[in-house]
């Protein structure tokens, strides 16, 4: 039969299309301020570790910022700065992989061993779109397999955050129902997961995700997290490639978190995508001329009613902190519930965090953010 939510998924493929960033590192520039509170614990690897931020030529914002001058650098420094997650996968080579994420690892933490490196993967083929139509072949199985432990031994007892393979709900479009991505997804969550001091979430949609729905997001997102290796990880991330609110994101994580624990996989927590939400709106609200790619904000005090992207929280694990201006009862349920809120998207990209970098969109995202 064919899969009924796969005509849906694939509408949304656009939404998030990848093209491969350079793959060499550069020369550190100054370390970034550190983004937590003065608590530590082991519950939490965002609380445990001072976060490294890597500053080279894989991170395009950098680049950018390298050569700006005057105002211009100024405003970029703010994104170049930051502790991002940058975006490794299958246009990263298997022969290269090893080496390219030892490089970003030596870079990211500027000499500190004890610095938490900050990762994404997306590396299952096919996806998007594509894993909507056909399956993984035996080749690119092994090819996968091969990747991710090649990425896994270059980690190694390196404190790392990694968030798995945003777009988690593609998983749920294979055809005839398969789990074969999902089986990909969870091989990838034990691996990396078994090393030393590498804290795995994986990607689970959004709460605003349109295949999801109000009633259908909590059972499906549970779903795509058991299939793809949950017993394995820390936790989950959420809000990769939408702009939804924080509350929502934290309520949606709250249920999530919840119906783990009664499947039997307690103590999960999540990190939340904040890089593009400083003006959130939901997932087709959005009205511009090009509704993957949405016009930045014109400044601090848009209008609710103006559907616009701009920067959000920055990267921090004090969720809770009253500079988020947050509800009370959001604030109370983060801390308990969310880990971080983390910089996984990649707004200063065109179209929804595809290359090139674009140096204009760069600087009014930072000039409109009301967080900065």
């Amino acid at each position: 039969m064919p899969n009924p939510i796969a005509p849906l998924l694939a509408a949304l493929a656009a939404a998030a299309a990848l093209v491969a960033p350079p793959a060499h590192s550069g020369q550190a520039a100054t370390p970034p301020p550190v983004h937590q509170t003065s608590r530590a614990t082991a519950d939490n690897p965002f609380l445990a570790h001072p976060w490294g931020a890597y500053q080279g030529k894989m991170e395009p914002s950098w680049t950018a910022w390298s050569q700006a001058t005057g105002k211009a650098k100024k405003h970029l420094a703010y994104i170049a700065r930051q502790p991002k997650d940058h975006w490794f996968g299958h246009w990263n080579d298997n022969s290269k992989i090893g080496d390219q994420v030892r490089d970003y690892i030596a870079s990211s933490q500027d000499g500190n061993p004890d610095a938490l490196v900050q990762m994404a993967i997306f590396r299952v083929v096919p996806w998007e779109h594509d894993a909507c139509h056909r399956l993984p072949t035996t080749a690119e199985k092994a090819s996968y397999k091969q990747w991710i432990d090649r990425f896994a031994a270059a980690v190694g007892d390196t404190p790392t955050a990694i968030v798995l393979q945003p777009d988690g709900p593609f998983a749920l479009c294979a055809p005839h129902g398969s789990h074969a991505p999902s089986k990909l997804v969870a091989y990838a969550a034990r691996v990396l997961s078994a090393q030393p001091d590498t804290s795995v979430y994986i990607e689970a949609g959004a709460a605003d995700w349109p295949m999801f729905g109000p009633r259908g997001g909590v059972t499906a997102a549970v779903r795509i997290l058991v299939r793809g290796g949950i017993r394995y990880t820390h936790g989950f991330a959420l809000n990769g490639t939408h702009y939804d609110s924080i509350p929502h994101e934290v309520d949606r994580a709250v249920a999530i978190a919840k119906t783990l624990a009664k499947r039997g996989y307690p103590h999960r927590t999540a990190v939340i995508n904040t890089s593009n939400n400083g003006h959130p709106f939901m997932f087709g609200q959005y009205t511009g001329p090009d509704p993957v790619n949405p016009v930045v904000c014109r400044s601090v005090t848009t209008p609710a009613s103006k559907t616009c992207e701009t920067l959000g929280v920055p990267p921090t694990a004090d969720v809770a902190s009253a500079r988020w201006k947050l509800p009370a009862a959001t604030a109370t349920l983060a801390a308990k519930y969310v880990d971080a809120y983390l910089w996984f998207g990649r707004p200063w990209l065109h179209h929804v965090g595809s290359q090139p970098f674009v140096t204009r969109r760069a600087i009014e995202l930072v000039k409109t953010t009301p967080f900065r």
